[in-house]
């Protein structure tokens, strides 16, 4: 079987615009209509604020916004994190972006504890701490965060500021996973195919990286290839193996990856090779819905 990359950490984080927290409406008995009046004010900034930002208008986004911030809104201080973070609405600034961020976690908010993790982790604001990114994860896949959930499983894997366990890092992916994490999928499915922390289970790998690569996961991609390649969990086919070792090159532009479908291509008659380009585009055009 071709050798292949390790495990994803997901540090990378999500399209910018996903990150940026929604505000959930509620249903509330409220005992006057001051209150109600209140929290009403108080969403629909908050929802102008989402507006404006999806607009591109990151300063009316940021002036309403800060309010909230100011009062306590834990969402709105994850926002304004993001914001001063990435330099929208207002100049760059990693130390109002790790003071916001830090507000929104010690509130409780998941989203923002797993960012304050990766601040800590990467050294943005703050000077790197392992320990401190640690806790923060922590705290964040406890709450059921799957990024958090994924980041912790990779450093039980690595050893990362902590001692190096693959039950735990299988219970971490595992929890990631569920909650449709691809990265997690991916991580999972390594574990199963190599027996670290679970007994070695093809078929398991197999079904893990099937669940990541019609998600668009490269890596899972690569490795279900390698699957189908081998015939470990699945039947042998080669045809199958070349579609998604090309699905997986066009999706990365990856030297590595191109070598990989190339050298399989070797292997293969021209019919064999069109009849593989042809599901690949049949399986990108369908939106992963037609691959087998």
């Amino acid at each position: 079987m071709t050798s292949r990359d390790g495990f994803l950490s997901g540090v990378s984080k999500m399209a910018l615009l996903t990150k940026f927290r929604n505000l959930v409406l509620v249903t509330v008995l409220f005992a006057g209509s001051f209150q109600f009046s209140v929290f009403s004010v108080k969403a629909n900034s908050f929802e102008d604020g989402l507006a404006a930002l999806h607009k591109g208008d990151y300063k009316t986004a940021l002036d309403l916004w800060k309010p909230l911030a100011d009062a306590g809104d834990s969402h709105a201080q994850y926002n304004l994190g993001l914001m001063y973070e990435n330099g929208l609405g207002v100049t760059q600034d990693y130390t109002q972006a790790v003071r916001w961020t830090k507000l929104a976690a010690e509130q409780g908010d998941p989203e923002g504890q797993y960012n304050l993790g990766l601040m800590f982790q990467n050294g943005i604001g703050v000077a790197p701490d392992i320990h401190e990114a640690l806790k923060w994860f922590s705290l964040a896949a406890d709450q059921g965060s799957d990024f958090a959930q994924n980041i912790l499983g990779v450093m039980y894997v690595s050893g990362q500021g902590v001692q190096q366990d693959f039950k735990i890092a299988a219970k971490w992916f595992g929890l990631a996973s569920q909650s449709g994490n691809s990265k997690a999928q991916n991580n999972l499915g390594r574990l199963y195919e190599t027996g670290n922390g679970v007994n070695q289970d093809f078929d398991a790998a197999f079904s893990q990286y099937k669940l990541a690569a019609v998600q668009g996961n490269t890596m899972a991609q690569i490795n279900l290839g390698s699957l189908y390649e081998s015939g470990k969990g699945v039947k042998k086919d080669n045809l199958i193996a070349l579609m998604w070792w090309d699905i997986a090159a066009s999706n990365s532009k990856n030297a590595n990856t191109s070598a990989l479908r190339d050298a399989l291509a070797k292997k293969m008659t021209e019919e064999q090779i069109l009849q593989a380009n042809s599901k690949s585009y049949e399986c990108i055009s369908s939106n992963y819905k037609k691959c087998d």
